[in-house]
């Protein structure tokens, strides 16, 4: 703890007028630079959490937050399934569905994609698909027309649009007079979505629940039954709880497992992107190293005297380390203050910016989105503030301890 006497005199060689003026400009640089790594930090982890939460939204608005399935593949008591899952209290919504490769086929033109299955009623409980529709809705699928919904990529691949007749072919095979040959269908394309994600743009057809069981020979039976929970985070709990709770042989995923490996890069992503921004802040705070050796260099004879006044080394340790940590704790308050700032009005500012300047940095065409997305996470925050400050006190050590170990005599022989 430090004592009055060595707080006086660290606060006030830190605000006094230095002979050397080169030492107070070296001051302010690493406070400065201290402040710009931290505003950097703080606002480029904004950017990725909000560009996260972009991606997250809109694959789960696509995909399921919990799925449960049959292991041989066709659930056939799914309405026990959807009952069952009811009664939890976190489930607020489930929508069979039947789901299986496919290859879909206009003329010379081929595409894979995955064919699921739905039932448009239910859809919206689970999925924001009906939200994204670019032309036509969900609720044109009625059983037995053949009708289908295309992603605008895989309907610009295949070169159709709404009313023309595209083939699905399917791995199942069927037996001819002429020998083995794939089930083929042809479907009208009724609607066509676009949800910002290539993933499902262009991998992904819907057709009706119905046609999808006749197509695919799965009688009453479904793949599966998906669940959309009150909070997405729930989705590993409530998985393994409903595995517990159903009877039966049932296997219950859900998102965090299903795009386990992505979602794990964007986590490295952020911890890679932290750490290399970091390295801003550990450089402005190692000038203070430099800054308070040549303090110290600087005030040898005010060492001394204090010295020969009854200081001791520890009370000289304590004025030096003072001095630094101030210029740390400024920096760092005064960074911690611009980004959070610049974080929650970094979009109205990117706007200003295109407007002033005639550009545009998000092609919507090319990234799906216009705006670019800043989400500031105070856990971000706390974490950088302590980072910062550990680190510019840290970098006080070696000079304070320099200066503790200043003799008296050798300072003074020569003024």
């Amino acid at each position: 703890m430090f004592r009055p006497l060595e707080l006086y005199i660290g606060l006030r060689y830190t605000r006094a007028k230095r002979r050397n003026h080169f030492i107070s400009f070296i001051s302010m640089i690493s406070m400065l630079g201290i402040m710009l790594g931290v505003v950097a930090l703080i606002t480029v982890l904004s950017v990725m959490n909000g560009f996260h939460k972009e991606v997250r939204e809109r694959i789960l608005g696509m995909t399921s937050h919990a799925t449960i399935s049959a292991y041989d593949g066709q659930l056939q008591n799914w309405q026990e399934a959807m009952r069952l899952s009811t009664d939890h209290p976190n489930v607020v919504g489930q929508a069979p569905f039947i789901e299986a490769q496919t290859m879909l086929t206009n003329g010379r033109k081929v595409n894979g994609a995955i064919l699921r299955g739905i039932l448009p009623g239910y859809e919206a409980r689970v999925s924001d698909v009906g939200e994204h529709m670019l032309v036509g809705a969900l609720e044109v699928l009625e059983p037995g027309n053949f009708d289908i919904v295309l992603g605008k990529e895989l309907a610009l691949v295949l070169g159709v649009s709404v009313g023309d007749k595209v083939t699905v072919v399917t791995p199942q095979i069927r037996v001819t007079p002429v020998g083995t040959m794939p089930r083929l269908k042809r479907f009208t394309v009724r609607a066509i979505f676009g949800v910002g994600m290539g993933e499902y743009d262009r991998g992904l057809a819907l057709i009706h629940l119905k046609d999808a069981a006749k197509l695919f020979r799965m009688g009453e039976g479904v793949t599966g039954v998906r669940l959309k929970l009150d909070d997405l985070y729930l989705a590993p709990r409530v998985s393994r709880e409903l595995a517990d709770q159903l009877p039966g042989a049932y296997r219950v995923n859900d998102w965090t497992y299903q795009h386990r490996n992505f979602f794990s890069a964007l986590r490295t992503e952020k911890r890679m992107m932290s750490l290399i921004l970091f390295l801003i802040v550990a450089v402005a705070a190692f000038n203070i190293v430099s800054t308070l050796v040549m303090v110290v260099t600087d005030k040898q004879s005010d060492i001394a005297i204090l010295r020969t006044l009854g200081a001791s080394p520890g009370s000289i340790m304590g004025i030096f380390m003072i001095q630094g940590t101030t210029i740390g704790f400024v920096g760092t308050l005064l960074g911690i203050l611009g980004g959070i700032l610049l974080s929650l009005n970094l979009e109205t500012l990117v706007k200003k910016i295109e407007m002033l300047f005639n550009v545009n940095f998000l092609d919507p065409s090319v990234y799906y989105i216009s705006t670019l997305p800043s989400e500031l996470d105070w856990g971000d925050v706390s974490s950088i503030s302590i980072g910062a400050f550990l680190i510019t006190l840290i970098a006080t050590l070696y000079p304070a301890w320099r200066a503790s170990r200043t003799q008296p005599a050798e300072a003074l022989r020569y003024e």
